[in-house]
């Protein structure tokens, strides 16, 4: 499953900052049981605009590592708080097949 969510940088923040800050956690986050991967894309055209997705091998996986996140996480998000705002997009089931052109 992928578990997607948008951020938006505040005026006089940047989204390097974010990312590196994102990087930190992601790192951390990545070592979970379950943790597949993650990114971090840029909005073309307005590059204060974030989407991150994170992959996972399971939704049971996610709400596992959701339900005890380590301090060092906590505290990275905590700490940019004040500097962006995340939105939740939500959580997607990876499709049964994909279909690729040609």
């Amino acid at each position: 499953m992928i578990f997607v969510f948008e951020v938006h940088v505040h005026p006089g923040h940047t989204a390097e900052a974010y990312a590196e800050a994102w990087v930190r956690a992601s790192e951390i986050i990545q070592r979970a049981p379950g943790a597949c991967g993650t990114r971090l894309h840029r909005r073309i055209g307005d590059d204060r605009k974030l989407l991150a997705i994170a992959s996972w091998d399971s939704k049971t996986s996610r709400d596992a590592m959701e339900s005890t996140p380590s301090d060092e996480v906590k505290r990275i998000i905590a700490e940019q708080a004040e500097f962006v705002d995340v939105r939740v997009i939500g959580e997607f089931e990876d499709p049964d097949w994909i279909v690729n052109p040609g």
